[in-house]
């Protein structure tokens, strides 16, 4: 049976629920949806969608690096949008921070998000078998 080990960082918010920032299982990393909230006061970020997607993605950069990963072991993303009129806006901050082969992906148009987010993004990392 594989050990459920939680990652957590003061790099990026915490938790607002009952539920871990991250669960590593394994070789694989289950990185829990992120918000752009600020991880030092816990507010959301001020600022248009390009804005708020670059803190999601560096709040998931900084799970990723706790688990000893970066965002070129994601193999697995998922967008959910408040207004799919961002989807451009957000494909193009998304862009910038991955490399072909980029990782499969899925985006989700939702009716609203915590805290009155715009763009909200979960992670599936494939990370190295640990040795013991």
């Amino acid at each position: 049976m594989t050990t459920l080990q939680p990652v957590v960082t003061d790099g990026a918010p915490g938790a607002i629920g009952p539920y871990s920032q991250a669960i590593r299982a394994g070789e694989w990393l289950f990185v829990s949806g992120q918000i752009p909230l600020d991880p030092a006061t816990g507010l959301l970020v001020e600022g248009d969608i390009s804005r708020q997607m670059e803190q999601v993605l560096v709040n998931l950069t900084a799970i990723l690096a706790a688990a000893g990963a970066d965002l070129g072991q994601v193999v697995k993303s998922t967008l959910y949008l408040v207004d799919l009129n961002d989807f451009a806006t957000v494909n193009g901050v998304y862009a910038r921070h991955f490399q072909a082969p980029y990782p499969a992906r899925s985006t989700v148009g939702v009716a609203a998000l915590p805290k009155g987010a715009r763009v909200e993004m979960d992670v599936v990392a494939c990370l190295p078998k640990v040795h013991r």
